[in-house]
């Protein structure tokens, strides 16, 4: 145990951790975690880049409903037009 005070010794680690160790992402075992740290790239919140000031809390709360729901008519927008292109298949 260590003399500080405010540490917490470690009694057990519960679960399994997996090494990756030296293992490229490009390994075919690996698919899994490149798709996830692809669609991380891809994601986007709608917010444009930038420093905001408010006058109040209401005008920022206003700013983001309109942001997430341009970005949902978007999402809903890209899924209709997949939908299309599979039905004209």
């Amino acid at each position: 145990m260590s003399s500080t005070p405010d540490q917490q010794p470690i009694q057990r680690t519960v679960g399994k951790r997996v090494s990756r160790e030296g293992q490229p992402m490009t390994d075919p075992a690996r698919a899994a975690d490149r798709d996830a740290m692809t669609r991380n790239a891809r994601y986007r919140t709608r917010a444009p880049k930038g420093v905001f000031f408010y006058s109040s809390h209401e005008e920022m709360a206003a700013d983001r409903l309109r942001w997430t729901v341009d970005l949902m008519a978007e999402r809903d927008q890209t899924a209709a037009d997949l939908a299309a292109k599979d039905q004209a298949r």
